[in-house]
């Protein structure tokens, strides 16, 4: 039923977010909150040849120094087959550097020289599409969003 009053209401196409279903599930609002927020990064970071998906990993190598795939795995909640396929992107735009691990099945990846100067070249473009939203909801807006996030992420991770 509810499902049915939310399909009857009138779409407005005035504005973009009038033309957003109301959408009774956490899953599909969290989905697409994420799409419309990764647009907002790929169009800024595109003018630097990098998606946020490539921009988070490259940064989180550079704070890290090195990582492995299952550590890559866990912190970004990633599943293996898309991290793979991202950090073999990312090694043949020579970006990072791969070598083995403590056994044969692991593998450790660390920025290269490359990587680092891709990095600098994209920050100011992450900027810009940080600034874009932070304008667009404020400050409070833009902590409140950082808080719930957070809390989102936990329970999450908790379920």
């Amino acid at each position: 039923m509810y499902i049915h009053l939310i399909m009857n209401r009138r779409i407005h196409d005035d504005h973009p977010s009038n033309a957003l279903f109301a959408l009774p599930c956490a899953c599909q609002n969290l989905r697409r909150v994420t799409r419309l927020v990764t647009r907002i990064y790929d169009q800024e970071l595109r003018k630097a040849d990098i998606e946020i998906t490539q921009f988070g990993l490259l940064t989180a190598l550079a704070i890290v120094g090195e990582a492995n795939q299952k550590a890559f795995s866990a912190g970004f909640a990633m599943d293996s087959t898309t991290l793979t396929r991202t950090l073999a992107l990312l090694r043949n735009q020579g970006w990072i550097h791969v070598r083995p691990g403590k056994d044969r099945r692991q593998r450790v990846f660390r920025l290269t020289e490359t990587g680092k100067r891709q990095i600098t070249m994209a920050q100011p473009h992450w900027q810009a599409a940080e600034r874009r939203l932070r304008k667009t909801l404020g400050p409070s807006g833009w902590k409140q969003m950082q808080a719930t996030v957070a809390r989102v992420t936990n329970a999450a991770a908790e379920a």
